[in-house]
C-alpha cells in the first residue's frame, strides 16, 4: 500500500514516469472491463483511453481508503456506461410488460465456454443488452441500481437482461449447429 501511495503522490505531482507506471500496472485489467462493455476491440480501446483520462483528472479525489484498483474499476465502468448512454437510447418497445420468465436458469448457457468465446458472444449483443448484462451478471448490480445508473425503469433493465440471454442462447445454438456441420 505504501508503494501505491507513493505512486499516487508522484502522479499528483505531474510525474509522467509515475503516470506511465500507473497506466502500465492497470491497463490490462481495465482493458478487460472495457472489452466486456465494448462492441469490439477498437471501441474497448476508446473506453480505455477515456477511462484513464478521467482517472488522472480525478486522482486527487482518491482518498486512499481502499484499493486503487477498485476505485479505477468504478471509473471505467462509469465511463463505459456514459459512452453507452451517448450512443444508445432504450426504446419503449423493449420495455417489459409482464411476461418475464420466473425461472432462474440465468447463466448456465455460458458454463461450457472459455473466456474468449464468452467475450465474443457478449460483444455481439446490441449495446443496451450488453450493458445491462454486464452490470447485472459481471458487476452484480441489481435491476433497481441499473435503472438508476442508466436512467431506465427497473422493468426495462429486466427486459434488456432477458433479451440479452435470449440473444446469447440464439448465438450458442448457431455456434453448436455450425460446429456440428464442420464435424460432419
Amino acid at each position: 500500500m505504501d508503494a501505491e501511495k507513493d505512486l499516487i503522490a508522484r502522479c499528483l505531482q505531474g510525474n509522467s514516469k509515475a503516470e506511465e507506471e500507473l497506466y502500465d500496472r492497470y491497463k490490462g485489467r481495465m482493458y478487460g472491463i472495457c472489452l466486456r462493455y465494448a462492441g469490439n476491440a477498437l471501441e474497448a480501446q476508446d473506453i480505455l483511453q477515456e477511462g484513464f483520462v478521467r482517472a488522472f483528472q480525478q486522482l486527487k479525489q482518491f482518498r486512499l481508503q481502499g484499493p486503487l484498483e477498485a476505485w479505477l474499476r468504478r471509473i471505467f465502468i462509469n465511463t463505459a456506461i456514459t459512452l453507452a448512454k451517448r450512443e444508445f437510447k432504450f426504446s419503449n418497445k423493449e420495455k417489459l410488460t409482464s411476461n418475464l420468465p420466473g425461472g432462474n436458469d440465468d447463466f448456465d448457457i455460458l458454463s461450457n465456454l472459455n473466456l474468449q468465446e464468452i467475450l465474443r458472444l457478449i460483444q455481439n449483443l446490441p449495446r443496451g443488452y450488453r450493458t445491462v448484462f454486464n452490470l447485472f451478471v459481471i458487476e452484480g448490480f441489481t435491476h433497481k441500481e441499473i435503472g438508476k445508473k442508466l436512467r431506465i425503469s427497473e422493468n426495462t433493465s429486466k427486459s434488456q437482461l432477458f433479451a440479452a440471454k435470449r440473444c446469447l442462447r440464439t448465438q450458442l445454438t448457431q455456434n453448436e449447429n455450425d460446429t456440428g456441420r464442420k464435424r460432419s
